[in-house]
């Protein structure tokens, strides 16, 4: 009986090992990739990182840690995260991995542990996050993934105030699976989404004036614009006073002879 038992058993790990989609390996850093030491602390000071590349990063418990990373169209990301503890920690900790697209917009993770808990005793806590497949198009009122610039920021959210400021050390990896076939869609996307950082120049000095603009400026430079609010203040005022005036010819008694 308890051979037969034993012999269930084994066959159910197996058929459960051998079902697709039943575990999903680690993913795995590319040969030869130089490892990230550095992370940002904002979107605008996020560390590019691409993938397959590891990143191992010296921080402390509270920090927010942005890295960035480009995604092309048709590829399927997967972020796993490990943070390390030192001894001595007073209570359980919960973190959270969280990943946004070029507008800023979050995006949802269709597997993996992204808001995990380790109690006090534990050594390290594993983060995970498989995003949705990138598509070449989508509707502008969409939150689909779309081709371009996304960041990773990884932070603690519940924690107790004596563990604020203890060292932690952070591996992180971001590994893509472009190997999903045609996504089915009939656009492409014109420019990746990407992040304008530099929006405009800044004037060291003021254009020089032309003709054409000192006749005008001699014209009706003295005369405010039509937008200004000294317009506006001077019409209220000449409407207030003709106001009062009419006001007082129809209320004033007529003098007896």
């Amino acid at each position: 009986m308890r051979t037969l038992i034993r012999s269930a058993a084994a066959l159910a790990v197996a058929g459960l090992a051998l079902a697709p989609g039943a575990a999903s390996a680690a993913p795995t850093p590319s040969p030869g990739a130089a490892t990230v030491t550095k992370a940002g602390t904002s979107f605008l000071t996020a560390t590019t990182i691409t993938t397959g590349q590891p990143v191992r990063v010296g921080a402390s418990t509270g920090d927010h840690l942005y890295w960035s990373f480009r995604a092309d169209a048709g590829q399927v990301h997967e972020i796993a995260a490990t943070v390390t503890f030192p001894k001595g920690r007073s209570g359980a900790s919960t973190w959270t991995v969280d990943v946004f697209d070029g507008l800023r917009r979050r995006q949802a993770c269709t597997a993996g542990a992204q808001t995990p808990t380790a109690d006090a005793a534990a050594a390290s806590v594993a983060l995970g996050c498989t995003l949705r497949r990138v598509r070449p198009w989508a509707e502008p009122w969409s939150a689909d993934p779309l081709p371009g610039t996304y960041y990773v920021r990884l932070s603690v959210t519940d924690l107790p105030e004596p563990d604020l400021g203890l060292p932690i050390e952070v591996d992180l990896l971001v590994d893509a699976d472009g190997d999903g076939g045609a996504s089915g869609d009939d656009g492409r996307l014109a420019t990746p989404l990407v992040p304008n950082t530099r929006a405009g120049t800044v004037l060291t000095a003021e254009p020089a004036p032309t003709a054409a603009d000192d006749e005008g400026t001699g014209l009706t430079g003295w005369l405010p614009e039509p937008g200004s609010r000294w317009v506006w203040t001077t019409a209220g005022g000449v409407l207030a006073a003709v106001a009062g005036v009419v006001g007082f010819a129809l209320t004033r008694r007529p003098r007896r002879p």
